[in-house]
């Protein structure tokens, strides 16, 4: 059998990598990087080079023929605002994932590293899809109360993309012929509305807007948050992590494991009960708002990530916002699948790849 494809999806102390053969997964492992090997590298885009070496030890180690990959999908950085699809890695791309020109994160490696491996393969082709950055907004959802602020797509496009999809096709549907609510649930929450294929309103899951999530603070009372910030207190590095990374369950529990909370509750901790029923009861909230963004023509709302393995939060949320659509519940995310099935589609001639411009 051939359509042997490598998907590629690094994350902040680690490196997913999985191998299919078709639609079969055939190989996974997920390689972890410790502090002390990260800490020695100034900026993310630094990395590079021990990450992709950790990857090809790995492939060589697991006896994976390097020369069969027809095509290797990287996890999609931020790069520019671009449309949903499947992207060729070119010049211009590289370019942008290695200035970091939407900001640094470590998935902005997917996408060189991908390019960097694939040029030493005989035939094989370098792709990213439905990166975090993918735009397709409406211009009025866009609008702030400020001209100098104006509202971002950032968000989990590729779990999201691909969660519609499936769902569409369990219900002998499309996805274009859908409207759809899709929460996704993890480490940051983006709660999208999607009409008839595309996302035209979405919480910036990243940055600052939203339901709070296990590291994210989401939406903050800004005069509040401003004169904190002028207060003389915190730095600005300080204050970023306040936004992403130290907000949220971490700054209010101490921990950004919903297993955890969910333990805690289920011993009658009273303060991780009412930290876990405000996330519930704000990730509703923005649901609802997806919903007026919709004008209420909601065919079902879907709820998936990490967090949606917690059942008894789930029925919490499904009871609030039930009332809007049927709630369908999606535990995980499996973006590994998401990337090569994207990969396949378009060595398989099913999708044109788009050109990144």
């Amino acid at each position: 059998m051939g359509n042997h494809i490598l998907a590629i999806n690094p994350g902040s102390t680690s490196t997913k990598i999985a191998l299919f053969e078709g639609h079969k997964q055939v190989f996974v492992t997920t390689l972890r990087h410790s502090i002390e090997e990260l800490s020695q590298y100034e900026k993310v885009s630094d990395q590079f080079e021990f990450r992709k070496q950790t990857i090809l030890n790995a492939l060589v180690e697991n006896r994976i023929e390097i020369d069969l990959i027809e095509a290797i999908v990287g996890r999609g950085g931020l790069v520019k605002p671009i449309k949903s699809g499947v992207y060729e890695v070119n010049g211009a791309m590289l370019r942008d994932l290695e200035e970091g020109v939407g900001g640094e994160h470590a998935s902005n490696l997917g996408g060189l590293i991908a390019h960097n491996i694939a040029s030493g393969i005989k035939g094989c082709k370098a792709f990213i899809a439905d990166p975090v950055v993918v735009d397709e907004l409406e211009p009025i959802a866009r609008i702030t109360g400020h001209p100098l602020l104006e509202r971002k797509s950032i968000f989990h496009a590729l779990n999201q993309k691909a969660i519609a999809k499936s769902y569409a096709a369990s219900v002998n549907s499309t996805y274009e012929s859908l409207n759809l609510i899709i929460a996704h649930l993890g480490g940051g929450v983006s709660v999208g509305a999607h009409y008839k294929g595309r996302v035209v309103d979405v919480n910036n899951a990243l940055n600052g807007e939203g339901p709070f999530s296990p590291e994210r603070s989401g939406t903050l009372p800004a005069y509040d948050f401003a004169r904190l910030c002028f207060s003389g207190k915190y730095t600005l590095d300080q204050v970023k992590k306040m936004i992403t990374g130290e907000g949220g369950l971490v700054a209010h529990l101490g921990t950004n494991s919903f297993a955890i909370v969910e333990q805690k509750v289920s011993e009658g901790d009273e303060k991780f009960k009412l930290i876990s029923d405000a996330f519930a009861y704000n990730v509703a909230k923005e649901i609802g708002a997806m919903a007026a963004a919709l004008s209420g023509e909601i065919d079902a709302i879907l709820i998936t990530g990490g967090i949606a393995y917690n059942t008894k939060l789930m029925d919490k949320l499904a009871r609030q916002v039930g009332f809007i659509a049927p709630v369908k519940i999606f535990p995980g995310e499996d973006e590994m699948t998401a990337l090569a099935m994207n990969g396949l589609a378009v060595i398989t001639g099913k999708e044109v790849p788009l050109i990144y411009e």
